[in-house]
């Protein structure tokens, strides 16, 4: 085993500081780095360090980071989730890894899961200098995500994200909804089974609040991942949950066919299960290979 050592590091996006985690490898000079965002309303702490430590076991550097108004990082309201604005948290974490002399800035690899997993596949097709990327379960189509929730949770989302902008409007507190929550009761995430696989990625120490500001639901159908996977040439690597039901399959198999050196693997089990146990084991394994083949020559 390699080891590693992680250091706290922050960087500035549109002024505002987010919070990262560097982990080097011991005894390697300059290795390649793979910078790490979490997904929907989530944190960096949440299950990731697991991935970025065997990460580390390859030679591989990581860069692992909460988005603006999440976790570590600063800037209100609290679990603001709005795709457009991490994207730009991507582009700023991209620009710092490129400063920090301990680490080959030409070699680079985007990850993110879920929700951040569309973000890498757009971060990539804007970015020419990223070698590989790894999307776990992404959401590259927020309008089939939209009617994956069912007729009345789209019309309450698009309702109480009129009551968050009013809200705002008038200088008062965000009206937040629940971001899991059991089948038959609204939030972003209530299919079967979502909010016992969400919270059993949330560390028992963890202050996280399951909430988040609803005027999410007015723009989440605006983005659309999947209309950049044809501008990405790195090769990248889509992992895929069998029994997944909070993103669309057929869109997810739709964008990597549009990847000109894209390819997919699936795993049993659904949306969370790529987190634990035995497909955890599979998942990194093979994204192990994947990044030390395209950033260390195999």
């Amino acid at each position: 085993m390699v080891g590693f050592v992680r250091k706290d590091v922050d960087f500035f996006s549109k002024g505002t500081r987010c919070a990262a985690w560097l982990y080097l490898p011991k005894g390697i000079k300059k290795p390649p780095v793979v910078i790490m965002g979490h997904g929907f309303a989530a944190e960096r702490g949440f299950a990731l360090p697991a991935f970025a430590e065997r990460f580390t076991e390859r030679g591989l550097a990581v860069f692992l980071f909460d988005y603006r108004n999440f976790g570590a990082s600063d800037g209100t309201p609290r679990n603001l989730v709005n795709p457009f604005r991490h994207i730009t948290d991507w582009k700023a974490a991209l620009s710092h890894v490129r400063t920090i002399d301990a680490i080959d800035r030409e070699r680079i690899a985007l990850w993110g899961s879920s929700f951040g997993g569309g973000h890498v596949i757009v971060t990539a097709a804007n970015d020419r200098g990223v070698s590989a990327v790894v999307a776990q379960v992404p959401m590259v189509d927020g309008l089939s995500s939209l009617f994956m929730i069912g007729p009345s949770n789209m019309v309450k989302g698009f309702y109480y994200g009129i009551r968050d902008l009013f809200r705002m409007a008038t200088f008062r507190e965000p009206f937040y909804t629940p971001v899991v929550a059991e089948p038959g009761t609204f939030a972003a995430m209530s299919a079967p089974g979502a909010k016992e696989g969400y919270l059993a990625i949330v560390p028992e120490d963890s202050a996280w609040e399951n909430k988040c500001p609803a005027r999410i639901g007015l723009i989440i159908g605006l983005y659309q991942p999947i209309r950049f996977a044809e501008r990405v040439k790195c090769p990248t690597l889509v992992v895929i949950a069998e029994k997944e039901n909070l993103v669309s399959l057929k869109m997810t198999k739709k964008a990597v066919r549009r990847m000109k050196r894209g390819a997919f693997i699936t795993v049993p089990g659904g949306h969370f299960d790529v987190y634990t146990g035995e497909n955890f084991e599979r998942v990194v394994k093979l994204q192990g290979d994947f990044l030390k083949e395209h950033l260390l020559g195999g």
